[in-house]
């Protein structure tokens, strides 16, 4: 099965007024489980409307541009913060909240999710299926007090172009649980290869099933062989190109070269690699299943058996494996020595 999806040759399957969206779930992209992929471009002064996420809670990066992310979630919970390009946000599963495009360019922000068919719903139709004497009722005026609305339980508003957008206040600039400024922490891996910085569950408590990753691997970068024991990765291609290998369980190798705006999925435990293959910077936005992701690598874990298993298992002398350095954890990032191979 294909891992790999040229995502930016898409047209969007989604419009409004003041934007679009593109989506790849399990419909369009089969290999994907527990996790999807959304892009969303919003126009100034556009919103997506308020609605919410039956299934699956929300992370999501802003890719351009400056946004409002308003929330209203359990125990009467209410937070409403600016998020600004390299910043990420948290929307749980259920709590109704909108994305609005408070600067004064277009907008764009990915989004993932902790399901591979996320469900939503909008308040334009959720609001429009009550009557007027039911909503009359809830808020103990007439029914003709709603007589002019407009609605469809069928057809959402789903973006719309405000005449006014929403003021922004000295409170909407404060820190918020639900907010991170991934770009603006320090590397947690920094080398001759490249950068990688977290936004996981140690440093972002309100993560629950989801963590998101901005790795750069410079021109001489790789990210190594490595696998993830219990954890779902999908990534996007912020900059850059790169190759990927992939092995499945069938012995079949799927490797791909992806350029700006590709996607890509990793099932559980499946062995793969990431090498640069450009002199400028590979930068990717890598979301995984799990708050805190662990992953196994080469360097760590190759050599904690002897170098006689070593070489009867490769069927070759154990002096290979003798002559390689010894690391008591992996690498993550490593600085590549040979050129770039055709394969």
């Amino acid at each position: 099965m294909n891992h790999h999806f040229s995502f930016h040759k898409m047209k969007p399957q989604d419009k409004g007024e003041g934007g679009h969206r593109m989506r790849a779930t399990k419909d369009n992209f089969k290999v994907l489980e527990g996790m999807s992929f959304y892009k969303l471009l919003l126009e100034t002064k556009a919103l997506r409307e308020p609605h919410w996420h039956a299934n699956a809670d929300e992370l999501g990066y802003a890719l351009k541009g400056t946004l409002l992310v308003s929330i209203y979630g359990n125990k009467n919970v209410k937070e409403a913060f600016v998020v600004k390009a390299g910043e990420a946000f948290f929307i749980p599963s259920g709590s109704l909240h909108s994305i609005e495009n408070v600067g004064d360019e277009t907008a764009e922000v990915i989004l993932t999710f902790s399901h591979e068919e996320p469900e939503d719903f909008g308040l334009s139709s959720v609001f429009g299926m009550f009557s007027d004497a039911v909503l009359g009722n809830t808020w103990n005026v007439e029914a003709e007090a709603f007589k002019e609305m407009k609605r469809s339980s069928k057809e959402e508003s789903f973006i719309v172009k405000l005449e006014q957008g929403t003021p922004i206040t000295k409170e909407m600039q404060y820190s918020s649980p639900y907010h991170f400024a991934l770009e603006a922490t320090s590397p947690l891996i920094n080398n001759q290869g490249g950068t990688a910085k977290v936004a996981r569950g140690n440093v972002w408590e309100v993560l629950r099933r989801q963590a998101v990753y901005s790795l750069r691997l410079t021109g001489q970068g790789m990210r190594e062989p490595h696998w993830h024991p219990e954890t779902r990765e999908l990534g996007y291609v912020k900059e850059g190109k790169g190759r990927m290998s992939i092995l499945s369980p069938s012995g079949k190798i799927d490797s791909y070269e992806m350029e700006k705006g590709d996607i890509y999925f990793i099932p559980k435990a499946y062995p793969h690699h990431i090498e640069n293959l450009e002199g400028s910077d590979l930068h990717l936005l890598i979301f995984f299943d799990q708050a805190m992701p662990q992953d196994i690598g080469f360097t760590g874990s190759i050599k904690s058996f002897s170098n006689e298993v070593l070489g009867e298992v490769m069927h070759c002398k154990k002096h290979l494996f003798e002559n390689l350095p010894t690391y008591y954890e992996d690498l993550f990032i490593v600085k590549k020595k040979n050129p770039v191979d055709g394969s």
